[in-house]
């Protein structure tokens, strides 16, 4: 695991556990996107990818939409790259 859900929700500045399932998933998401982009198992003190993997995980759960919030229909770069990668 390269970030743990205590780090992100202090990374969020989140002090409920409301959305502690629905971040788990953005963790197991972030991760598993950042391998499948590299095509190698990234290491737990990669710093790199931690900050990577929290950046992810903050934009997901600040846009926790599909589309863009700009007036338009079209699908998020993030979701089009993690489609692509299905």
């Amino acid at each position: 695991m390269i970030v743990s859900l205590e780090e992100v929700k202090r990374h969020l500045r989140i002090e409920t556990d409301e959305d502690d399932n629905s971040i788990r998933t953005m963790i197991t998401a972030a991760e598993s996107f950042i391998e499948s982009a590299t095509d190698s198992e990234i290491k737990e003190d990669d710093k790199r990818a931690k900050i990577i993997c929290l950046f992810l995980i903050t934009d997901m759960y600040e846009n926790r939409g599909f589309v863009s919030e700009k007036g338009n229909s079209k699908i998020r770069e993030i979701v089009k790259m993690m489609l692509l990668q299905l």
